[in-house]
């Protein structure tokens, strides 16, 4: 009978248990919705109808870039500024690109959708589990459950926004962060996911003060190249039975 014990965490790996890939995606795909309905709301309110709202979601899915191009076109600022924007703000997923090498993989058109699902939520998911077969999972789950959910709060909010109303009202944009320091927490029992947090943190409040809109955030992203270094290697599922 195969030894039931989780594998000891390895060097570069988060310490303690890491967060259910099922149940982690569907919190923070919840949490996510209510911003889509923010966007949903905010995109019809700048002036695009709820059909270039829902396409804006479905292709960008970046949800910090969208709402860069909704910002800038409600406040009257040219094409060219709110791409510029978005560009900006999306090059993060570049950096989690990297980081997620190791984890997307098969056919290219397999390769093509997790690229399409490389974000925030669906790296930090995957980063916090322990197992390749885990990564993979956590990162499959994470970004199916956002973008299905991400892209339902956007058609809510543009076809009902004025009767929903905001969920900052209610204090629900709290799940969203609280989610986030969830998958966080682990990496930093290691020394070297404190050091990324710390490089992060220090980036984004040296240039916050000096640099534009987006920048400080994606500056802080790059931190975690640090982490690439020595990049954690659990052990492969095989290897969970050889103490049978």
């Amino acid at each position: 009978m195969p030894d039931a014990t989780p594998p000891p965490p390895v060097d570069g790996a988060p310490v303690g248990p890491p967060p259910d890939p099922l149940v982690g995606s569907l919190v923070l795909g919840l949490a996510v919705g209510l911003f889509g309905i923010s966007f949903g709301v905010l995109a019809v309110a700048s002036g695009l109808t709820a059909a270039q709202a829902c396409a804006m979601s479905l292709l960008v899915f970046t949800g910090a870039s969208q709402f860069a191009v909704v910002g800038v076109i409600g406040s009257g600022g040219s094409t060219a500024a709110a791409l510029g924007s978005a560009l900006l703000l999306a090059a993060r997923n570049a950096a989690y690109g990297l980081a997620m090498s190791d984890v997307i993989r098969g056919r290219l058109p397999t390769r093509l959708l997790g690229a399409q699902l490389v974000i925030d939520e669906s790296t930090a998911m995957a980063s916090a589990q322990r197992t390749p077969a885990d990564r993979r999972r956590g990162f499959w789950l994470a970004g199916a459950s956002v973008f299905v959910f991400w892209n339902l709060g956007t058609l809510l909010g543009a076809l009902g926004g004025d009767a929903i109303g905001n969920p900052e009202t209610y204090g629900l944009d709290a799940a969203f962060p609280a989610g986030f320091v969830a998958l966080v927490v682990p990496h930093l029992a290691k020394f070297e996911g404190r050091v990324v947090a710390a490089a992060g943190v220090a980036l984004a409040l040296v240039l916050v003060p000096v640099a534009p809109v987006g920048v400080p955030v994606l500056a802080a992203a790059l931190a975690v190249l640090l982490g690439l270094r020595h990049p954690g290697t659990a052990p492969a599922d095989g290897q969970r039975a050889a103490s049978a």
